[in-house]
């Protein structure tokens, strides 16, 4: 986390643009960004499964395309 203390005579905008600059410098942020899609890696079996369903659907597409129907 990154600390800022108000300096002597220091007005606010001025303090919150070096906290701006303290988040921006320390990667909090970007690491929190990275962190809000990353997806949690799927199980081996999970993995095997979805590669079957994907090779189903592709086998039905091309038996469709070969009949003429798509």
């Amino acid at each position: 986390m990154v600390d800022i203390k108000r300096k002597p005579r220091e007005n606010v905008s001025m303090m919150l643009r070096r906290f701006t600059q303290g988040v921006r410098k320390s990667g909090i942020l970007v690491d929190a960004k990275k962190a809000r899609f990353q997806q949690s890696k799927k199980s081996r079996g999970e993995r095997r499964k979805m590669a079957l369903e994907r090779d189903k659907r592709r086998k039905e597409r091309t038996r469709l395309k070969k009949l003429g129907k798509l």
